[in-house]
């Protein structure tokens, strides 16, 4: 709390700029996502499987929060989130049956299934608009989870499908989907997005962004976002968890500014010494 006054006090802030739970209003869109997002929202309106891969720090929770946001701004898409990929099968459908307002039962899975299956087809007759699950961390999902939802979501024959899913992981989820257990699963993906590291010029653009939408977009010098586009390999993680070491420091001395004299003074000090060789370059062991 006192470091959230001083932000606001020395910088004028209205939040930590570069901590996760900033307001999914000023978060940033990454170049070709909007065009992800059109599919998905046209995905809604037929059903089926979508998956966002790539590698950790790339953004990918990022992105389905802002598709929550979009969609959830739709008058007829119901939006769930599950909180427990890794749950068992039992859990799972307790955790579906919450998501989507109905009383099952795990000890009566079939029970469960056809009382989702109802409650969306209901859903579909009156809005037209399939409800939509949102699984981040979908790597980690037991695999008979997966095919439950397959099952589930699909109606007459495989000609229909009641439910749109996003399944959002690291590069083990596109993995999974080879085996010989989920590849029927693979082949339903209808739509896929695999993030990328960012280029320089888009890291700038990203800091410029999220500095102005916090209310300081002097906060840093143009120098120092170079200096730390340059080092963050392409990764919003790694260049947010820098930045956000900067700005500490910075609040401790009262700094008016971010620049890079504090970006050497900080991370210089960690830069691994050589290590003092008991022999001589030259020259054997023996003094030869």
């Amino acid at each position: 709390m006192i470091r959230d006054k001083k932000l606001l006090a020395l910088y004028g802030l209205k939040y930590h700029p570069f901590q996760p739970d900033i307001p999914k209003e000023a978060l940033w869109t990454q170049p070709g996502i909007d065009s992800f997002f059109f599919r998905i929202e046209d995905l809604v309106m037929q059903g089926g499987f979508a998956m966002v891969s790539g590698e950790p720090g790339l953004g990918k929770s990022k992105v389905l929060q802002q598709l929550a946001l979009r969609l959830g701004r739709l008058e007829d898409v119901t939006v769930g989130v599950m909180e427990r990929p890794q749950s068992s099968v039992g859990d799972f459908y307790r955790e579906m049956g919450a998501l989507f307002g109905v009383n099952l039962s795990p000890a009566n899975r079939y029970g469960g299934f056809k009382a989702l299956r109802e409650r969306w087809g209901a859903h579909i007759k009156t809005t037209l608009m399939r409800p939509l699950l949102l699984i981040d961390e979908a790597q980690e999902m037991v695999a008979a989870c997966l095919n439950e939802l397959r099952l589930m979501s699909s109606a007459d024959f495989d000609s229909q499908s009641l439910l749109t899913v996003v399944l959002s992981g690291d590069m083990r989820l596109p993995e999974r989907f080879r085996s010989t257990t989920l590849v029927s699963l693979g082949t339903r993906l209808r739509v896929r997005l695999n993030l990328e590291p960012l280029s320089k010029d888009q890291l700038l653009d990203y800091i410029e962004h999220t500095l102005s939408e916090a209310g300081a977009p002097h906060l840093m010098s143009d120098p120092l976002r170079r200096t730390l586009a340059d080092h963050a390999s392409g990764n919003l993680r790694l260049l947010n968890s820098m930045a956000e070491e900067l700005l500490v420091a910075a609040v401790a001395r009262e700094l008016p500014q971010l620049d890079e004299k504090l970006f050497i003074e900080i991370f210089s000090r960690r830069a691994p010494r050589p290590r003092k060789g008991r022999v001589a370059q030259t020259g054997s062991p023996n003094g030869s």
